[in-house]
């Protein structure tokens, strides 16, 4: 069975897409940051909002614009706490 994810704010998903995935915040609109990073001459791109916790559905376009698997993801997230 498939772990559940975790309920996080988008603060704390920005931070673990820095630190665990080399992801830099490049800018913010509104409720919005938007993070980069160059992997072998591509840059990928994600956004995540600003809220105070992110619905399941959200996190998984967030991971899915990053090119990060759930799996990624929930084991970066272990090693963090």
């Amino acid at each position: 069975m498939r772990q559940r994810l975790p309920r996080l704010s988008g603060h704390e998903v920005i931070e673990i897409l820095d630190r665990k995935f080399g992801f830099t915040v490049r800018r913010q609109r509104g409720s919005h940051v938007v993070l980069a990073k160059h992997v072998e001459g591509k840059k990928i791109v994600t956004i995540v909002p600003l809220h105070p916790e992110l619905k399941p559905g959200t996190l998984l376009g967030v991971l899915e614009l990053a090119g990060i698997t759930r799996e990624e993801f929930l084991k970066a997230y272990e090693e963090d706490c």
